[in-house]
């Protein structure tokens, strides 16, 4: 069972008794980083035992989807190549372990924010982009994305090289 997108703090606890009841866990929301000397260091590669960051990575991303739509692990505190996103195509939060771009074309001019920083910050972005990068069941995958998706991953992948925006 999933937890639903909303339903105030008395769902919210029913649920989390279910969730825990059913063994399903509990949900993991993790505070927000907001250290640039650790943001802008380069993370390190994910390996399945990561997949549990990736839980709360998806957790934490769900607890701030009003106003957030990607994240990466740095932002929790955890330097892994780790990245979820909410991707327009399907309507889903989708989880990268490793992602790499291998192409892009389509250069233009933005200002993006962030939830780890203040303010706003011109960056230079892709309309296109191909990723190559691990699934769940950490199988390698390659898509391409486009458009507001492609840039949102473009902004993840950054963090997970310590690049700052």
């Amino acid at each position: 069972m999933e937890q639903p997108a909303s339903g105030g703090d008395w769902y919210h606890a029913v649920y989390m008794s279910y969730a825990a009841f059913a063994g399903k866990g509990t949900t993991m929301q993790q505070p927000i980083m907001t250290d640039e000397r650790f943001l802008s260091r380069p993370s390190e590669p994910a390996t399945e035992a990561d997949l549990s960051v990736a839980a709360d990575l998806s957790d934490t991303l769900a607890a701030h989807a009003d106003s957030c739509v990607g994240m990466a692990a740095n932002m929790i505190g955890v330097s892994k190549r780790i990245i979820v996103f909410a991707d327009e195509a399907t309507g889903r939060n989708m989880v990268m372990f490793n992602p790499r771009i291998v192409e892009r074309s389509g250069e233009y001019e933005t200002e993006e924010g962030c939830l780890s920083l203040t303010g706003m910050r011109k960056t230079v972005r892709y309309e296109r982009i191909t990723v190559a990068y691990r699934t769940r069941r950490f199988r390698e995958a390659t898509a391409v994305f486009e458009g507001f998706t492609a840039q949102i991953i473009q902004h993840e992948i950054d963090h997970c090289d310590g690049i700052l925006i």
